[in-house]
Formats: C-alpha cells, structure tokens, sequence
C-alpha cells in the first residue's frame, strides 16, 4: 500500500512542475532540461527509499543528497521559478538521509524556492502556495516513504525470524537424532537382554544392567549438550544481528573489535550484556549513534557500549533517568548478577559528554559454563 501511494506521488509532482515550465513559454531546448532533470530527481527519491538501494554506505548517501541538492537548484537559471516546486523532493530527501539538523534543513528547503519566486518578484499568492505545496510535499513523501521502509523491514525481520526458528528445529532434531537414537536403541536392546538373564543368570543380567546404567547416564550428558545449544550465545552473531537490527532503525553503528571474544560462559554472558543493551537502545532512548568496544586490558576483557541518546533527551527538554534508578531496572540487576557469576561487573550511566556508557568487563580466561541468573 505504501508503494502504491508513493509512486503516484513521484509521477504527479514531474506532471505539474513539466505543464508550469511549459505554460511559462518554454521552447523545445528547455522542455528537453526540464524533463531530463525531473527523471534524474525522480530516480535519485527512488533510491532514497528503495530497500534494495539503500546500500552503499552514508558516503553514498551523502553524495546522492549533493547531487539532488544541484538538480534543485541549478535548473532554475534556466527554468525559472516553475521549477523551485521540485523542492519538496528534496525536503523529504534531507528528512529520510540525515540523521542531524535534518529538519532545521528541511525548512531551509521548504522555504527557499518561495524566497527564490519572492526575490523575483512573483506574486505573493504564487509564493504562499509554492511554499504551502512544498510543505506538504515534502512531509507526505518522507512519511510514506517511512511508511514503505519500515513495512519492508518488518518482512525482513519475520522471514528472518521464521528462518532462524527451522534451524533450530533442524537442528535439534539433528542432534536428539545423532546423539540419543543408538543410546536409547542400546538401553532398549540390553533390558531385554537383562530380562531373559534374570531368571537363570543373574552374574550376566547384573552386567547388562550395569551397561544400561552406563548408557544412561552418558544419554543424559548427551541430552545436556543438545539443550545447551538453546542457552549458549555466540556474541559474534549477537554483534552482527544487534548492528542489523540498530541499522535498520536508522542508528550508526561504530564497531571496534580490538580483542577475541571469550567463548564459554564469559562469552554467553557478553553476548546477554549486548542484546540488552540494543533493547534498551532502540526502546528507551532516541539514539542517532552507538559505538562498541571491545579490548582487552590488564588480563580482563571489557566491553563498552556508548549511545547518544542522552544527549537527545537533553535537547529535547526531558529529564534522564540518574544512573542509580536505570541500575535498579530488571534487566541491569540481572545483567549484574550473571556478569557477578563469572567474576565479571558492570558500569551503567550517562558521560560528561552527554553520551550514556554501558561497560561490562569479564575475566579474560575462558570459563566453562556454569549455571548464572536468568533473563
């Protein structure tokens, strides 16, 4: 529904703004700008909300605004004020690819081409409904190009999901497979074994039941491995998942690796500290960037996670939490406790700079796994 609204969108603005060129006495030469530039700035939207090119970087971002930035303006020496309703293009460009001072740029696009029509000497109803249009233009086509981003996220996201969900269940049923068919067969095979031996022999039945003890046991060793696989996390993948996931809300992500990550239970409990963190990010803050660390120092490894949505909330007027009363919350007093298990602790609380800090250090041996607080 989002594309269906947005590409009619895109096709009615190059309609209007082609029949205003043309209605201002523009002869073949211009009519021919006028339409190359309208396609330009009308493919360089479409990249601006197109999943599928949303790639390539803020670098490309940057450059693709730039050059909307000169289709915007440029064209006017030669078009005239017809064409300063292109603006709204650009306005919801500035919203959809910056992440700072966008809508204080924004306003400076939306009021630009009526100073530009102002500046020569167009009629005052003319300028009030340039700027009028633009306005509306620009919001409604960063709001349904939003609107188009955030459905294709969430379709990602679930088929992700459901994917991740069948390995799993591949996987386990792998391993029950693997692991417990011949233990179970074996214990099956030997209690009948024993049964036909009790009667008669019981030096033989008291030895089968001995291997069945034994099997039994080591089946259940076994069975732990499988369901470990359910508790133990990989931080790596918990890194590259949360920097897919704080990417797709729109946040920079600044990772520095410079030490190998523990495995074992230090490693599992690193890998908690960070998909809590990511939760708290994207559900209590306003964060435009984060960075992670990760080194190593005095035979500890530490990890510190930084966002800068304190420093939002502080512009926007609300009050940040002090660190004691986010500390008391549940999942920083569990996040302590497993972090407490292994030897390791926990640092929680806003910077000089503005900038709210999570580090969490763990010894750096590795550890075995152990059994620590829940979620």
């Amino acid at each position: 529904m989002a594309v269906l609204i947005l590409y009619p969108l895109l096709l009615a603005l190059p309609i209007e703004v082609s029949v205003d060129v043309y209605a201002s006495g523009a002869g073949g030469a211009r009519m021919a700008l006028c339409l190359l530039c309208l396609a330009a700035a009308c493919a360089l939207q479409i990249l601006h909300v197109r999943p599928a090119a949303r790639g390539g970087g803020r670098r490309h971002r940057t450059v693709r605004l730039f050059v909307q930035l000169l289709l915007t303006y440029v064209p006017l020496i030669w078009l005239g004020t017809a064409w300063a309703e292109t603006g709204g293009f650009l306005a919801a460009s500035m919203l959809l690819v910056l992440s700072r001072l966008k809508w204080t740029l924004f306003f400076a696009t939306v009021f630009s081409g009526p100073l530009i029509a102002a500046l020569h000497h167009e009629t005052v109803a003319y300028v009030v409904h340039l700027t009028v249009g633009t306005l509306v233009l620009g919001l409604t086509l960063y709001t349904v190009s939003r609107l188009a981003r955030v459905s294709s996220d969430l379709v990602h996201a679930r088929t992700s999901l459901a994917e991740a969900v069948t390995r799993e269940r591949v996987r386990f049923a792998r391993d029950l497979h693997d692991l417990l068919g011949y233990s179970l067969s074996a214990i099956a095979l030997k209690s009948e074994v024993a049964l036909r031996h009790i009667p008669h022999r019981h030096e033989q039945a008291r030895e089968e039941l001995a291997a069945i003890l034994r099997i039994s046991r080591q089946s259940l060793t076994e069975m732990r491995h499988v369901a470990n696989g359910y508790c133990v996390l990989s931080p790596e993948s918990e890194l590259e998942t949360s920097t897919a996931m704080l990417k797709s809300a729109g946040i920079e992500v600044d990772a520095k690796i410079s030490a190998p990550w523990p495995d074992g239970m230090q490693g599992t409990v690193l890998a908690v500290v960070l998909r809590e963190a990511m939760t708290n990010i994207l559900r209590h803050s306003k964060a435009e960037r984060c960075s992670i660390a990760v080194q190593r120092a005095d035979g500890r490894l530490r990890m510190v996670i930084r966002n800068d949505g304190a420093w939002q909330e502080r512009q926007d007027g609300a009050s940040v939490p002090p660190p004691a009363s986010r500390a008391k919350s549940g999942g920083l007093v569990n996040l302590t406790a497993r972090l407490g298990a292994v030897g390791g602790a926990l640092v929680v609380g806003p910077r000089p700079d503005g900038w709210f800090e999570l580090a969490a250090e763990v010894p750096e041996a590795h550890g075995p796994l152990v059994p620590a607080p829940a979620l």
